[in-house]
């Protein structure tokens, strides 16, 4: 399928979605079609792969769940599916009455369990390739024709003997056919793996789902680890964590506060996936429904991304960018926070301008400087996307433009504002009159606006 077709194929299902959400208005997904966009150029031709925990196969959004998963597919991205089975090898345990043996969360696995997690595993994984090769009219995966191809593309090694416990059948990976996975990809096919490892000698291991995603993500070089579970995400002090940097997760695991287990393993997986070469890993939860689609195409997320260095870069702006600064700035205008400043006019002036840019690929923060005159300039249109403030992210800025302005040799700086007149105090300017300006900025100083004018001298 080229991608003018995946394209076309993604809008519409996003069509049908609002077609069969009265509630959602049409500016609403017009909306959702413009932001969209950039995401489904950036994804296409990357490989993702995405875990799914036993209990999110169990919940009741799982068919929904596989048809976002099903659509990633027809937008070329390259998808690795990994399924866990947790629940259901416990509840053939329970039906066999027997009791589930853990030692450090570990399953040991004795030759008994093996043959039920064999069970449990091939009838959840019959589950997920059913569920992928629906296609019902009015349902999502009307035509989508989605072809599940699995193999032996682990193969695994026993864990042996830990602490005293020996853990039988359980095991860990030992190597992944990644170029086996590779060519099942490229064929077009979402390439689906079971948490069963194969030894050599022809045994067969229960392994952590979560091991084998980190491991073939690391082995494919995947673009990102997706692992859907029943944490929405991270959270700290009761906060979500929208981001989270290697430095911060291995800070926060390493904390002497309780980590949940489940946390843990998640924040584990994607530390090991992101220091091992992936470059982002995705936490999000399966409770929400199209938490995956909102996380993938939208700015705000649904979960926590962990990303090797999510700091932004700080850039001259391109002509490029006025879109970005545009969306960035114009609800800052409608409040009248900002002056106003038109499409046209960004175009005659972006050479002014600084942005941050977000490693997912959009802007967060801008600011420009102004000569006013060979030793004074004009600090204007600073602005920091709401979920990303208090991150630093202007006080960067700041620096680069004061940086910039010494080397252009300007030792003055004045900037007007109405409405954070403190946090540019804090940053070392102190108020003055329009008495003080540059007499050309000084006719131009509009009295019934009424901005605050500081100063700094560099």
């Amino acid at each position: 399928m080229n991608g003018l077709n995946q394209t076309f194929v993604f809008y519409l299902n996003l069509l049908a979605t609002v077609a069969y959400n009265p509630m959602m208005d049409i500016p609403t997904y017009v909306s959702l079609f413009r932001q969209s966009s950039p995401y489904i150029h950036a994804h296409r031709g990357k490989t993702f792969v995405i875990t799914l925990s036993g209990e999110a196969l169990l919940d009741d959004h799982c068919a929904s769940l596989l048809a976002d998963i099903a659509l990633l597919q027809s937008l070329g991205i390259h998808v690795v599916l990994v399924h866990g089975a947790r629940p259901q090898l416990d509840q053939c345990l329970l039906d066999a009455d027997l009791d589930a043996d853990f030692a450090d969360d570990r399953r040991v696995t004795d030759a008994v369990t093996m043959a039920l997690a064999k069970q449990a595993v091939g009838a959840t994984r019959l589950n997920i390739e059913a569920r992928l090769s629906m296609g019902l009219p009015n349902s999502p995966m009307h035509g989508a024709k989605i072809r599940v191809v699995g193999g032996n593309f682990i193969v695994a090694k026993p864990l042996g003997v830990l602490n005293g416990i020996d853990y039988l059948y359980s095991g860990e990976v030992r190597r992944v056919d990644s170029c086996g996975i590779q060519a099942q990809l490229q064929l077009g096919g979402i390439v689906l793996i079971s948490p069963i490892g194969f030894s050599p000698t022809g045994e067969a291991f229960n392994l952590s789902y979560l091991d084998v995603a980190t491991e073939v993500a690391v082995a494919l070089t995947a673009e990102k680890l997706i692992c859907i579970s029943t944490a929405r995400g991270i959270f700290i002090e009761g906060t979500l964590q929208r981001s989270l940097s290697l430095p911060a997760v291995s800070e926060y695991l390493s904390s002497p506060n309780h980590v949940p287990d489940l946390e843990q393993a998640l924040l584990t997986a994607a530390f090991r996936g992101c220091h091992g070469g992936v470059a982002r890993a995705h936490l999000i939860g399966y409770g929400e429904d199209g938490a995956l689609l909102s996380e993938l195409f939208s700015r705000q997320g649904s979960g926590t991304l962990v990303i090797q260095d999510y700091s932004e870069t700080i850039r001259a702006a391109t002509i490029d960018d006025i879109g970005g600064i545009l969306e960035l700035i114009q609800p800052l205008e409608n409040q009248g926070t900002l002056v106003k400043r038109s499409r046209e006019r960004l175009e005659t002036e972006i050479s002014q301008f600084l942005v941050a840019f977000h490693p997912e690929g959009f802007i967060i923060g801008c600011a420009a400087l102004y000569p006013l005159d060979a030793s004074t300039g004009e600090l204007a249109c600073v602005a920091t996307r709401t979920e990303f403030q208090a991150r630093g992210t202007a006080s960067r800025l700041l620096l680069a433009l004061e940086d910039q302005a010494r080397a252009m040799s300007i030792r003055n700086l004045f900037v007007l504002t109405t409405q954070a007149a403190h946090w540019f105090q804090e940053k070392g300017f102190l108020e003055t009159t329009p008495d003080d300006l540059p007499n050309d900025k000084k006719s131009l100083y509009n009295y019934q606006r009424n901005s605050r004018i500081l100063f700094k001298a560099l």
